[in-house]
């Protein structure tokens, strides 16, 4: 039998845990979170138009002009790296502390981070405060989706979850031209001066205004029989890891992973295609340039949000209120069909148009990448909220680290695949890749129930949900 006739469990009411909080209370601890993840996407995409100018002001020698070349991958490769460890460790204490308390642990990691990278006088030094400052503020996201998990229902939660994809995308339309700006006019090092003061401030605001939102009695520390003022616990970061050993989570993963990668092998690279290829040297203009993507990714945030959850309601309505969670996957079937056309088309664009019309096709494709992006990721990592609803800031870290660590391996391979094989041939390969995480999809909702009950990792149930 197939799943869209199988739900997880029949509905139950388990709707006054998320009356705690007023609307107007859950939209101020939205806005909180959204521009949290804000800020990371901020420090995560202002660096990469930057890239040549740092280059060029630590002064590396012709002995290392290789390793300029390879700089931007990995400087990129570092940063997700970091993004990934730093995720597993603060989604796993959330779970003992909250994730307010998360929060505040994470900001001065960044802050300090940031302070690092505008002091770095060298390569080494740099990219290890780059770690610093990605790890700092890489538990973002995930506890962003945690936070959203507590405070919504499951019919609401793709809506709330498409409004913080869209405030914390804004990042991707306007770090990178602030960035290149930045570095053209004024100068990296106080960008990120800057990036540590406005650290500094959201601290302070979670600090005097954000409330502990995890449900009562779920957390680590409740459930301690005497507590202290201070209680230091050793939690496993990798335990997180665990719950990959589930298909449904898995697959969700590396949905993701095949789908972002896209959105990397388009952007990582800006300067050495685009730039290289209809002859754009200013930092500011190839910043512009990541513009029409975030701006695609605004869009396709906002639509996707009211669209997964709308696709919910009609299903579960369908089926006389029973609930499946695969449904909210059927979301993803547009940004599926536009995510591989808009990479393959880019680089055949790139390589073979020429002129005005070659770059204005090619800003069409990064808009078109942008919105096909979020059509998908919002689907599947809302699914993952749903299915895995008491831990979902582990389970969304766990596929984000797991997404991150591929996705560096894959970023450092960017620029030496495109001097190989050339533009097309690897934006062709990232199409590929991306029908492939489509077809994984469709897999899903066909046979999620059976995926389900092969690994139990402890899903969320109606009553739960």
């Amino acid at each position: 039998m197939a799943s869209e006739e199988c739900p997880l469990l029949v509905p139950a009411a388990h709707e006054a845990i998320y009356n705690r909080f007023a609307p107007h209370q859950k939209r101020w601890i939205l806005f909180h979170v959204s521009f949290v993840g804000l800020l990371a996407m901020f420090v995560q995409v202002t660096f990469v138009p930057s890239i040549p100018r740092i280059a060029k002001d630590l002064d590396l020698t012709d002995a290392v002009v290789r390793l300029i070349e390879l700089f931007p991958s990995l400087a990129f490769s570092i940063s997700i790296f970091a993004n990934a460890i730093g995720a597993l460790i603060w989604s796993a204490y959330s779970s003992f502390y909250g994730c307010r308390a998360i929060y505040l642990w994470g900001m001065p990691f960044l802050c300090v981070g940031s302070c690092g990278v505008a002091l770095s006088a060298s390569l080494q030094s740099l990219l290890f405060w780059r770690f610093v400052q990605m790890f700092g503020c890489a538990g973002a996201l995930s506890l962003g989706f945690g936070v959203i998990g507590h405070i919504y229902e499951l019919e609401e939660r793709g809506t709330a979850i498409g409004t913080f994809f869209s405030i914390t995308l804004i990042g991707d339309s306007v770090a990178p031209f602030l960035g290149g700006a930045a570095t053209q006019y004024w100068s990296w090092r106080n960008l990120h001066y800057s990036i540590a003061a406005w650290g500094s401030l959201e601290m302070l605001f979670i600090y005097l205004s954000f409330p502990e939102t995890s449900h009562p009695g779920t957390l680590g520390i409740d459930k301690l029989s005497s507590r202290g003022s201070i209680h230091i616990a050793w939690i496993n970061p990798l335990s997180s890891l665990w719950l990959l050993r589930s298909p449904n989570v898995s697959a969700v993963m590396l949905v993701s992973t095949l789908i972002t990668n896209t959105n990397y092998v388009l952007l990582v690279p800006l300067a050495y295609t685009i730039g290289v290829r209809y002859g754009i040297t200013n930092e500011a203009i190839i910043g512009a340039f990541f513009l029409p993507n975030g701006l695609g990714s605004f869009v396709g945030a906002l639509i996707a949000g009211r669209l997964s959850d709308t696709v919910v309601r009609r299903w579960r309505e369908k089926r006389g209120g029973v609930w499946c969670p695969e449904d909210r996957l059927r979301a993803a079937w547009i940004g599926g069909l536009i995510v591989p056309l808009s990479v393959g088309a880019s680089g055949l664009i790139t390589t073979y148009i020429g002129g005005p019309i070659g770059l204005a096709l090619n800003i069409l494709c990064l808009y078109a990448n942008g919105v096909g992006v979020d059509l998908v990721l919002n689907p599947v990592t809302a699914y993952n909220v749903d299915v895995m609803h008491s831990r979902s800031a582990e389970a969304t870290a766990a596929c984000m680290a797991s997404r991150s660590l591929i996705t560096s391996a894959a970023t450092a391979l960017i620029i030496p695949s495109i001097e190989r094989m050339g533009v097309a041939w690897t934006d062709i390969i990232a199409a590929v890749l991306a029908v492939i995480g489509q077809c994984i999809v469709s897999f899903t909702i066909r046979y999620g129930d059976r995926m389900r009950a092969s690994v139990d990792v402890g899903f969320s149930t109606m009553e739960n949900n």
